[in-house]
C-alpha cells in the first residue's frame, strides 16, 4: 500500500465576499519533504494554510492533512501539526518561558530540556516580557512552539520574517534537521532565496492559482540577473562577445553591467583573464521572476 501524501489538495477554492482568494489550488506533498510555497503578498499563501488547519473553510475543493480531513478531524490534525502563523498572538505582559509553557501544555506537555535547546540556539532570552520584544524576537517565539513538540509535519507561514540573516540561517538548519527527523516542512515565502536556500521543490501561487511545481534552482536557472564589474582598466574590445547566457552587455570606461540568463560560471571564468576589482550581482525580485514566466495570457 502507498505511503499517503503529507498533504493532498485537490480545486481548493476560497472568497472573502467579492474577492477571490483561492481559485482551484491543486497541490500534493509527500511524506519527509521540504516543501517551499513561494508567492507574492495576497498570492493566497496564508489562506492556503489556514484551510488546512481548518482555521478558516474553503468554499470548494478538498484537502487531505496527514490522510486525515481537517474539517472533520480538525483537533487530530492539529496534535500531529506544528503552526507557525504570519502573526501570533501571544499575551503581551507574559514571559516568554510562561507562554511557550502555555503552549506546551495544550501540547499534552513537552520535553523542556529541548525547548531550552531551541531557545538558546535562536538567542531567544525566555525571561524576557513579551510585550519588550522586537518583531524578530516575537518570531523566535512562535519558531520555538512550532517546533518544540517534534511534530510529524511543520507548516509555517513566513517562518523567518524579522529575523535578521544569522538567525535566518539557524532557522534553515532547523528546518533541515526536523526534516532529517521525519519531519515534513511545508512553509511560505515572499523571498526567491530563501526557497532556494532550503527547499527540495516549490510551488509557485499566483491569484489563488498553482502556477508551477518545480526544483527551485530552476527559478534562477531561468530567470535573468545583472552584474556589475568594475575592472582596473577597460576591457579590450569583444573580449566577452560570445559568453554563453550573457545576454546584455553595456560599457562604461572600466566599468561592465552584464545581462546573464541562468548560470554564471562562463561569464566568470571569461572575467579571470582580467584584473577585476569588484563584481556585484543583482538577484531578480520575485515580481520580476513573475513578469518573465507567469504573465498571464
Amino acid at each position: 500500500m502507498a505511503t499517503q501524501p503529507a498533504l493532498s489538495i485537490h480545486g481548493l477554492t476560497k472568497a472573502y465576499g467579492n474577492v477571490a482568494a483561492l481559485r482551484g489550488v491543486d497541490l500534493e506533498v509527500g511524506r519527509g519533504e521540504l516543501f517551499g510555497f513561494l508567492g507574492p503578498n495576497g498570492a493566497g499563501k496564508t489562506t492556503t494554510i489556514r484551510c488546512l488547519l481548518d482555521l478558516i473553510r474553503p468554499d470548494g475543493g478538498q484537502a487531505r492533512v496527514l490522510g486525515l480531513d481537517p474539517r472533520a478531524d480538525a483537533v487530530a490534525v492539529r496534535a500531529r501539526v506544528g503552526y507557525l502563523p504570519g502573526e501570533l498572538s501571544i499575551e503581551p505582559n507574559q514571559t516568554a518561558e510562561r507562554a511557550l509553557r502555555y503552549f506546551a501544555q495544550l501540547r499534552g506537555g513537552v520535553e523542556w530540556a529541548f525547548v531550552r535547546e531551541l531557545a538558546g540556539r535562536l538567542q531567544l532570552d525566555l525571561r524576557a516580557p513579551i510585550k519588550n520584544m522586537s518583531k524578530g524576537n516575537k518570531q523566535k517565539v512562535g519558531v520555538v512552539q512550532a517546533l518544540m513538540a517534534r511534530p510529524e509535519l511543520l507548516l509555517l507561514d513566513e517562518p523567518t520574517s524579522g529575523l535578521d540573516p544569522l538567525m535566518q540561517q539557524e532557522v534553515y538548519r532547523l528546518l533541515g534537521e526536523a526534516q532529517a527527523g521525519g519531519a515534513t516542512v511545508f512553509f511560505s515565502s515572499h523571498i526567491i532565496s530563501e526557497v532556494e536556500a532550503i527547499a527540495e521543490r516549490v510551488a509557485i501561487i499566483r491569484d489563488g492559482r498553482i502556477a508551477e511545481t518545480l526544483d527551485p534552482h530552476d527559478l534562477l536557472r531561468r530567470s535573468v540577473r545583472r552584474v556589475r564589474v568594475r575592472l582596473r582598466e577597460p576591457l579590450p574590445e569583444g573580449a566577452l562577445v560570445g559568453v554563453l547566457n550573457a545576454t546584455d552587455i553595456q560599457r562604461d570606461g572600466a566599468n561592465l553591467l552584464v545581462q546573464v540568463e541562468g548560470e554564471m560560471d562562463a561569464l566568470i571564468k571569461a572575467l579571470a583573464a582580467y584584473p577585476v576589482i569588484d563584481l556585484e550581482t543583482e538577484r531578480p525580485t520575485l515580481e520580476e521572476v513573475f513578469l518573465t514566466h507567469y504573465v498571464e495570457n
